[in-house]
């Protein structure tokens, strides 16, 4: 029979393997973001943007692993693609539910086109890379797949075309029992109606919320990673006056550059085991 000293010593030891091994692998999920991120096949423009997105510190809050199976929710020109792509590794996948090539509107028809430019001429770096749709009545990704969803400032889009309902749930069926949803979003006063929702590009967190119980899933926690205090969020072209887009030209840019890019939510859902 064991002695009790011996016992305490072998739990003990198991327990720092298993902390050893836990730290391992959060230690290499941020060296393959960092690795990703610092690679010669980001776009130059796109780079400069880290600043103000936060990719690193984002993705650890989403729990970001290599070898996961990954949704990006309309990815639009790749700019979180090119980072996700490589920093899956070999072993992880990422379905891009992109705009269908058939989108009524021009704009989506070419940025889907552009995407699909993108990821087909750097099959290396994109090779975990699925391109799906993410219209209504598709599916992101085979039922029940996903480790993780992603989407990064789309939320106001949706609710414009009044689809934010049937995307949250079917971003909800792409996941695993017990698979995370990450949710970025450019942040509105918490008394915003709707409708200026709808109008300026800012949404409310409690919208957001509100959206995602109403699809089945569980509030985990919220960061303020992507917070910027010097967003007045009341601005003459909405959240588009700001940096990328600067909606007004050269009106006053200066002062926008020196805002920066937007007031953003980043927050964390479950789907229920």
């Amino acid at each position: 029979m064991y002695s009790r000293s011996l016992v305490v010593f072998l739990m003990a030891l198991l327990l720092s393997a298993c902390q050893t091994g836990s730290d391992s692998a959060g230690s290499d999920s941020k060296s393959s973001v960092a690795k990703a991120m610092a690679a010669s096949h980001r776009d130059a423009a796109n780079s400069a943007r880290d600043i103000y997105r936060h990719p690193a510190e984002t993705l650890e809050f989403f729990q970001f692993e290599e070898g996961l199976t990954v949704v990006e929710v309309a990815p639009g020109g790749g700019w979180y693609t090119e980072i996700l792509a490589p920093a899956l590794g070999k072993n992880g996948k990422l379905y891009a539910a992109h705009h269908p090539a058939d989108a009524e509107r021009e704009y989506y028809r070419k940025s889907r086109k552009g995407f699909e430019e993108k990821i087909a001429a750097d099959p290396q770096v994109y090779a975990s890379v699925v391109i799906t749709n993410m219209a209504t009545g598709q599916q992101m990704a085979p039922p029940a797949s996903a480790d993780l969803v992603l989407t990064f400032r789309n939320v106001h889009n949706w609710m414009k075309s009044a689809t934010a309902q049937q995307v949250f749930a079917t971003m909800y069926a792409a996941l695993k029992p017990g698979g995370l949803l990450g949710v970025v979003e450019h942040r509105a006063h918490p008394d915003t109606r709707e409708p200026i929702m709808i109008q300026t590009g800012y949404v409310t967190e409690s919208r957001v919320q509100r959206l995602a119980k109403d699809a089945g899933f569980e509030f985990v926690a919220s960061s303020d990673i992507n917070a910027n205090p010097k967003d007045s969020h009341d601005h003459p072209k909405g959240v588009w006056t700001l940096p990328p887009r600067l909606a007004l030209g050269d009106e006053d840019r200066a002062k926008y550059f020196e805002i920066g890019e937007s007031d953003r939510m980043t927050l964390l859902f479950r789907k229920p085991k």
